[in-house]
């Protein structure tokens, strides 16, 4: 069974900081005192705006300037600066108002975005971004290896968690009014709510896991851990997230995702295994491996650690698989119940987003207290929460009118069985990407010229073997005839000896190439068996090849068009209450910056709830609006269901969609067969040209195998024929040949001892090199001329005493192989000696030039 001990801890996230541009507090704060209060006033507040000025240039400082905790601190000081702020500072384009003051903010996750705004939302919504990034990165600082880090981490990623909770509810829709960047948008808090969330209850696994605490109980922390994950996944997939984000974000959330669902399924299958409940044990690791195979799919850009982390999962519910599978074949033999019919993993949730209200409560901070009364200051803020709910409640009926509508369109197939009449059918964005994708590739006419590829470079490879070969027999036959013509004299080994392992590497490169002739039929067979299918790729446009949806042949009453016509003319018209929607969400924005009633609140002598009924009352109107609009969709989607009708029964509209549906599969399967060809036809030609270029390099060892026995051959023919003319040479005067008589060392050579003229006679003249230049006759004492060799070097034999030659004797004998064992790097053999030729120039990995399931050694 496989092992539950702790794991190393996992990867986790942080998030940079914004940055900003400087900005100047102090000028236009104090001026905005004086104009509207007093000189004195203003000399009063003077240590404030300071403070205010002192904060503002300690956030415009790059983060790593100072300690996290101290940069926490700051930023909660100036957060809770600009609670007491804003109701003070009315900070907008008016004239009225301080309009000196720009705030600039850069994206984190795009610095080259940035958003300006003479507000104070987009302030304060960028310093509650950061004051989460300062938690989560103190998270991550945290070393979880130890409890006490481990309880850190496990805090900062809640308050992270809860900093970005609180951007979301409080600050973002009114910094978005302005036009802000993404990631202070509501979508990209809330994503980063969840992410800090799951990393907090990641925390608590890990505990759980490290105290050994029972499977069960570590099955519903991991689901948890999992479901966080999942919500974090799902906002990064949609727009505006899934385009802001780097691609590697997304993979990392999703395979942790599907991580913890596993490490879910694997715990609980510990549970079941214990209850003796195999059949469920099974079932639920299959559910988890499988989603571990499905996210790994899309895993590009993640940590190595934590391919790593999925790795040992993976390999441990394998074992405990393997385990199970073979105790219910042997003992048990229970039903595997079928992964739909099991209910869902159950979770605990450990952890939640610590309130932010607390830590950022400016009621007792005494900043600017004199110029305007704490009381007003929550008097007005109540007024804001006030709007804010209204605004907040009207958007979402506008959002949901919204998806209303699509969905009742797509399940009508509105308006795509109107385009389709009117011959402007498009493909759904994916079945058209992938087919344009085909297309771009060359299509289905496009594999004969890859399938000649095949064939010429299986050509290639096959001639370079016959070359091979042929270098190698030609120099056994010459061996063979001077072995014939000399007799005993001749006494190096044959050829047949040395070359034994060249030999069988070709023989196996012989065996690759049949097999990969038979892999390129197969493929061809593929080809001609599913043109007709894949033909359909080749249709310019590929809408030409979808089915069209036609009028009837016969019409009994000839109302097609007023069908078509009502049908579109409803469309129109809820197109335009979609328009008027977005109308009046910009309108709603509008009225929610232009109302600042803090002059009024200040002047004001009556009661406050009363003012606060006259200025909340403006935005009635808008909201009457929001409802008329809503109400006339609900009748519009009815009357449209009811035309749909009609249009479905006169233009057969269900056969029409069952037609496309096929056409769809139809174009689906093309492309998963083409796709399937073009990965076998790149398969091939890989194992080509790896194959040709491990042939080439045996052909070059056995070029130099036959050229090293080619010099061997022409100086023992030098002692063959010094013994035939009756050459005598002393025992201390090699030829550079070992020739020992028994028991004897072979002796270094040495300078060659002149013969006794009279025993035979000599030439007259200096032996000439190996090789000869046209027109040289052969030595008339050899039937056969030397075979073709040349080179610059002389030979050495009769060279003054002493004298340095330019021939290097080969170091080898003649009873040993000029390459011991001829194995190249290509294929793994058993060590030899060490190869005293420099390797060759390359090196395959692998024992043989296998690619696939196509092409591999017999």
């Amino acid at each position: 069974m496989a092992s539950s001990s702790p794991a190393p801890p996992g990867v986790m996230l942080a998030i940079h900081e914004k940055k900003t541009s400087t900005v100047d507090l102090y000028r236009p704060l104090r001026n905005y005192i004086v104009v509207h209060y007093s000189e004195r006033e203003a000399q009063l507040l003077e240590d404030d705006l300071e403070t205010v000025r002192h904060l503002r240039c300690d956030i415009e400082k790059p983060p790593e300037s100072s300690p996290p905790d101290i940069r926490r601190d700051t930023l909660q000081a100036y957060a809770r600066a600009l609670a007491v702020m804003e109701p003070r500072f009315p900070i907008s384009p008016d004239r009225s108002h301080i309009n000196a003051i720009t705030f600039t903010w850069f994206d984190a996750f795009k610095p080259n975005k940035k958003a300006a705004q003479q507000n104070i939302h987009l302030e304060k919504a960028a310093v509650f971004f950061n004051l989460g990034a300062v938690y989560s990165q103190m998270g991550l600082a945290a070393d979880r290896s130890s409890p006490a880090g481990l309880k850190q981490a496990c805090n900062c990623f809640q308050s992270a968690s809860g900093a970005f909770a609180f951007l979301r509810d409080n600050v973002s829709m009114k910094a978005a009014i302005g036009g802000a960047t993404v990631d202070v948008s509501a979508e990209c808090a809330g994503m980063l709510d969840r992410l800090m969330l799951a990393q907090a209850q990641e925390c608590f696994f890990e505990k759980v896991i490290s105290d050994a605490k029972p499977p069960g109980l570590c099955s519903k922390v991991a689901r948890q851990v999992g479901l966080y994950y999942e919500e974090t996944y799902a906002a990064l997939s949609v727009p505006p997230l899934s385009q802001h984000f780097d691609r590697s974000w997304i993979s990392h959330v999703q395979l942790k995702a599907a991580q913890f669902y596993a490490e879910a399924c694997y715990r609980a299958a510990l549970e079941l295994h214990g209850k003796e409940e195999i059949a469920e044990e099974i079932a639920r690791l299959k559910i988890g491996l499988g989603a571990l195979t499905d996210a790994k799919k899309s895993a590009k850009g993640v940590a190595a650690v934590l391919l790593d982390a999925i790795s040992r999962l993976e390999s441990n519910m394998n074992v405990n698989l393997e385990r199970a599978v073979k105790e219910n074949d042997r003992v048990y033999l229970m039903r595997v119940p079928a992964a739909s019919s099991l209910t869902s993993l159950p979770a605990a949730s450990l952890v939640k987003p610590v309130p932010m209200a607390d830590l950022l409560d400016a009621s007792k901070d005494k900043l600017f207290s004199t110029l305007v009364p704490d009381s007003s200051a929550k008097v007005l803020s109540k007024y804001t929460e006030m709007v804010d709910d209204i605004i907040r409640t009207q958007a979402e009926k506008l959002q949901q009118g919204s998806e209303i509508t699509r969905v009742k369109l797509k399940e009508m197939d509105l308006p795509d069985s109107i385009l389709a009449l009117e011959g402007n059918f498009s493909l759904p964005m994916d079945l058209k990407e992938d087919v344009e994708a085909v297309q771009i590739s060359g299509g289905p006419s496009g594999l004969e010229s890859e399938l000649q590829q095949l064939r010429d470079l299986r050509r290639v490879n096959q001639e370079l073997l016959v070359q091979t070969e042929e270098l190698l027999q030609k120099e056994e036959r010459e061996d063979a005839q001077f072995r014939t013509q000399f007799g005993t004299r001749w006494t190096r080994p044959q050829s047949s000896t040395l070359t034994k392992n060249l030999l069988d590497r070709l023989n196996r490169f012989a065996g690759n190439l049949k097999q990969a002739a038979d892999s390129d039929a197969r493929i061809e067979r593929a080809v001609r068996d599913n043109m007709e299918l894949m033909s359909i790729l080749d249709h310019r446009p590929i809408e030409s090849a979808v089915p069209s949806l036609a009028r009837p042949i016969m019409s009994l009453d000839g109302n097609e068009d007023a069908i078509v016509g009502a049908l579109k003319q409803s469309l129109r018209q809820l197109e335009n209450l979609g328009a008027q929607r977005a109308g009046l969400e910009d309108m709603l924005k509008e009225m929610k910056r232009k109302d600042d009633i803090l002059p009024k609140l200040m002047t004001s002598t009556g009661s406050s709830e009363d003012l606060f009924k006259k200025e909340i009352s403006k935005y009635d109107h808008i909201c009457q609006e929001i409802s008329q609009n809503i109400e006339a969709q609900e009748q519009l989607l009815l009357q449209i269901q009811a035309q749909n009708d009609d249009f479905a029964a006169v233009f057969n509209l269900e056969d029409y969609k069952v037609s496309r549906e096929r056409c769809y599969k139809q174009i689906a399967a093309a492309i998963a067969k083409y796709r399937e060809i073009k990965d076998n036809i790149n398969e091939g030609l890989k194992f080509y040209v790896t194959l040709q270029d491990a042939i080439t390099n045996v052909k070059q060892q056995c070029s130099d195998f036959v050229m090293t026995r080619n010099i061997q051959c022409r100086e023992m023919m030098e002692d063959v024929q010094r013994q035939i003319a009756g050459l005598n040479f002393s025992a201390n005067a090699k030829t550079g040949y070992n020739y020992p008589p028994a028991g004897q060392s072979n002796p270094q050579r040495s300078t060659p001892q002149q013969p006794d003229p009279q025993s035979s006679p000599l030439p007259s003249h200096s032996q000439p090199p190996y090789g000869h230049p046209s027109g040289v006759q052969a030595r008339p004492a050899y039937s056969q001329p030397y075979p073709p060799y040349t080179s610059s070097q002389q030979s050495p034999y009769h060279a003054p005493p002493g004298a340095p030659t330019s021939y290097q004797r080969p170091p080898h004998e003649y009873g040993q192989p000029a390459y011991p064992g001829w194995r190249g790097p290509y294929y793994n053999a058993p060590p030899q000696q060490q190869n005293p030729y420099p390797p060759a120039p390359y090196s395959l990995p692998g024992q043989y030039p296998q690619q696939g399931n196509y092409y591999k050694h017999q």
